[in-house]
């Protein structure tokens, strides 16, 4: 939400107002959080690994692979020792960047295990946990097959193509005994952990309403290019010309469709699954591998608004959606809209989330605002928080000061219009001045923790040291974001039954596993 109608100092008293609001210790925290590369460890309760690192592999090293996964670990608590992708593109990529890592030397970046398959990697004896960063379709049935060889499991998110997978996760899970995890890192966000202590104290009043977006505008044709990366000219017109695909659609600029590279195209794809190149190599569009914007943007957003509402599950959702922009036969939707009724206070009291995902405006960005009746918050990019009093008048709302009680050690908004000015600190950039660290870190080294610091003849009997995102945790995330899609496919309005929540259930909405198979 970078993009909201504020002038500059509407923004920077937003910045003052969530900064006096926090207080000073948490303030700090927030300012540590984007300078101090260790701060997880003393800020989420974990501390120094006092252990040998937990000894890793990683499958799948595309973009959540090698950009989350691999760039943000610490070495200190996880050492890959491997990897595993069936694309050569993406091996030379994972090679670079374990070469980009500060903690991995040339020689170590050239002892790293290069599998061959899957279950190679599983029965490698040295490997304890394996980092999953595959197409959604694959979480499931990689994550149980490593669990099955006696790993620990880390996947990144949505959990699983569809909510029985996810309940079969967490039952291998606890008949191993192995830690299973998912990456919804706001879980580990110190931003989203602030925003939530500002939520929780009450400074925002009564919360009525919610609302989330991730808006991206994609819908700018992209140049032709020669092979040299020059653009191509018309000769009639002298003006660039449009790319277009091997379909002949034009092609816009879209980080979901890939060109593809061209030491992919020899894979023999139909060996591991999948009906086409592009299928494998722009595994997102499609429904058989992935399940579009809900599972890969709104989860995230509806992981952030469960928190806020004190972990709460939604009692129904309303959506429309469908693929109104690009036309190059892809069967995800490019547009979103939904409306989740969450439980107030009481039996007939609602609580109202509404999400949407667009692709052809990005005036909003991303981000959640929480609406109270003391005031508003917004969280923008997972870079910053702004507060602002509501004092009826809407223009007073974002010209209006925070000031503190201490008594009770809870923050109120007070009615009287800011005087003061913003601070200097503040109108240097205040909590923007960096951004915080957005948990990838966070997550992996509280994850490897977990591994050396739990009961290992009983890993869930010990509540102090599970993954704050474990499987029950990110089943939740799934079964708000596939519900949405079955929602918007079928055009209703579907009611959540509690039972789906439940691992140990068989009850679900979308029917049952259907574990995906790689050759």
């Amino acid at each position: 939400m970078t993009n909201l109608p504020l002038t500059p100092d509407q923004r920077v008293l937003g910045r003052e107002n969530a900064d006096r609001a926090l207080g000073m210790s948490r303030r700090d925290w927030l300012k540590a959080a984007a300078a101090t590369p260790a701060l997880g460890a003393f800020y989420f309760g974990y501390k120094e690994l006092n252990a040998k690192p937990v000894k890793a592999a990683i499958i799948g090293t595309g973009d959540e692979g090698c950009q989350a996964m691999i760039r943000s670990h610490n070495r200190d608590y996880l050492d890959f020792i491997g990897f595993c992708d069936i694309r050569p593109s993406q091996q030379a990529r994972a090679i670079k960047e374990f070469g980009d890592h500060k903690q991995y030397s040339p020689g170590d970046v050239k002892k790293l295990k290069k599998y061959q398959d899957k279950e190679e990697m599983y029965n490698d004896p040295d490997v304890e946990m394996v980092v999953i960063a595959l197409p959604l379709w694959l979480h499931a049935p990689v994550a149980i097959e490593a669990m099955n060889h006696g790993k620990h499991v880390f996947t990144e998110k949505l959990m699983a193509h569809s909510i029985a997978e996810c309940k079969k996760m967490c039952q291998v899970a606890r008949e191993k005994n192995r830690l299973l995890a998912v990456g919804h890192q706001r879980h580990y966000s110190v931003l989203y952990d602030n925003a939530n202590f500002l939520v929780t104290s009450g400074a925002l009043g009564d919360i009525r309403h919610i609302r989330a977006l991730w808006h991206r505008n994609n819908a700018t044709p992209m140049v032709a290019r020669d092979k040299d990366g020059h653009p191509i000219i018309d000769p009639q017109t002298g003006l660039p010309q449009i790319a277009h695909d091997e379909k002949g659609n034009i092609v816009y600029r879209d980080s979901w469709k890939r060109i593809y590279p061209e030491q992919d195209r020899s894979i023999d794809y139909k060996k591991y699954g999948y009906d086409s190149l592009d299928q494998l190599i722009n595994w997102r569009l499609y429904n058989k591998t992935g399940a579009g914007l809900m599972a890969e943007l709104g989860s995230h957003q509806l992981d952030a608004c469960s928190i806020f509402l004190g972990k709460k599950h939604p009692i129904a959702v309303t959506g429309v959606g469908g693929t109104y922009f690009y036309t190059d036969g892809r069967e995800v939707d490019d547009h979103v809209f939904t409306i989740f009724e969450f439980p107030g206070n009481t039996e007939k009291d609602r609580v109202i989330v509404t999400y949407s995902s667009i692709n052809t405006n990005s005036f909003d960005g991303y981000g959640e605002m929480v609406m109270g009746s003391k005031g508003t918050m917004v969280v923008s990019q997972e870079k910053e928080i702004l507060l602002y009093k509501e004092a009826g008048n809407p223009l007073n709302s974002r010209t209006t000061s925070v000031s503190v009680e201490t008594a009770g050690k809870k923050p109120a908004l007070e009615t009287s219009p800011s005087t003061a000015g913003p601070t200097a600190a503040t109108a240097l950039g205040g909590l923007a001045t960096a951004d915080p660290s957005r948990g990838y870190r966070e997550e992996l080294e509280h994850f490897a923790y977990c591994v050396r610091h739990g009961n290992h003849s009983d890993y869930y009997a010990d509540e102090q040291h599970l993954p704050r995102c474990k499987g029950e945790v990110a089943l939740a995330d799934a079964v708000i974001a596939l519900s949405s899609n079955i929602a918007m496919r079928q055009n209703r309005r579907i009611e959540f039954d509690p039972k789906w929540f439940d691992y140990r259930s068989p009850e679900v909405p979308d029917g049952p596993a259907k574990i995906a198979r790689q050759g």
